[in-house]
């Protein structure tokens, strides 16, 4: 491909994903490490670009396989995935990926920096972004994190949380349209971990980005728009919070939790209180409150 094919041929992928209403589908797709140890089984879903959307399941349920397919770590076996659109292919793999960016739940797995301004840079060098760009960007993310006073720190110097932080940084600074968060909120203090929420939430509402959590966080569950329910490698249900967390007893078979917001107001509704089943924290305790 010539120089000027391969500008006409980005050009058109980036009108592509500009244009484009859905970023991310999974059309029966089939992956095993194995013959007789099928991790994911046809599976099928959507993500609306611009949408929050949590991936829940227990231990082995596929849901981390999902992120580590999408972005190219590991190659399915069958079925078709498609980026914006645009079916990923081995002609476009490379630029279609570097659309996303991906936290995993362990920042020593990338952590590639002598410092923390080294491993924030990283992502911005492999992109050839000028210098006299890159420290505004990167001090750009870390402020969004809070961590300038971290940059010229070494990886020895930092704790778990503040290298999931930077780690976090360095996906900002690459301004991927979809942010993968692979259990990122595991090695967070609970302030970390609410300000993670919070973050998640803003990238979605101020930046426009496409948010896929991975997580067994149940109080986070709540604050996104669509929730996808794995379970031994199949899709088990696909809806918004709200109707997820309805069914109680399907989820207790699958292994996993309801909010503590929708416990207690079970608890309460169980004991006389006439107050509606609810999965914000407010809305419960101005029920409370009036009864």
């Amino acid at each position: 491909m010539s120089s000027n094919e391969r500008e006409y041929h980005i050009s058109s992928l980036d009108q592509a994903i500009d244009a484009s209403k859905t970023a991310i589908e999974f059309e029966n797709v089939v992956f095993s490490y194995t013959e007789d140890r099928v991790v994911l089984n046809n599976v099928s879903f959507s993500i609306d670009a611009n949408e929050y959307v949590c991936i829940i399941g227990h231990n082995g349920s596929g849901k981390s396989t999902i992120s580590k397919v999408l972005t190219g770590l590991l190659k399915p076996a069958s079925g078709v995935i498609k980026l914006f659109g645009i079916e990923i292919s081995a002609v476009n793999l490379k630029y279609l990926r570097n659309n996303i960016g991906i936290v995993f739940q362990n920042p020593d797995n990338q952590f590639v920096g002598i410092t923390a301004e080294d491993d924030i840079a990283f992502g911005l060098e492999n992109r050839k972004v000028p210098q006299n760009k890159m420290w505004d960007i990167i001090n750009e993310a870390a402020g969004a994190l809070d961590i300038q006073h971290l940059l010229k720190k070494e990886s020895l110097e930092l704790s778990g949380g503040q290298k999931q932080r930077v780690a976090i940084a360095s996906v900002l600074a690459i301004n991927p349209k979809v942010i993968i968060f692979d259990e990122s909120t595991s090695m967070l203090d609970p302030k970390g971990k609410s300000e993670l929420k919070d973050l998640m939430v803003s990238l979605r509402d101020v930046a426009k980005k496409t948010i896929i959590s991975i997580t067994h966080d149940m109080e986070e569950v709540v604050r996104a728009d669509k929730v996808i329910v794995m379970n031994k490698g199949e899709v088990q249900f696909i809806g918004k919070p709200k109707d997820i967390f309805a069914d109680e007893d399907k989820l207790v078979k699958m292994k996993l939790d309801i909010p503590f917001t929708l416990k207690l107001a079970k608890l309460l509704k169980d004991k006389g209180m006439k107050i509606d089943l609810t999965l914000d924290n407010e809305e419960l305790i101005n029920q409370i409150c009036q009864s």
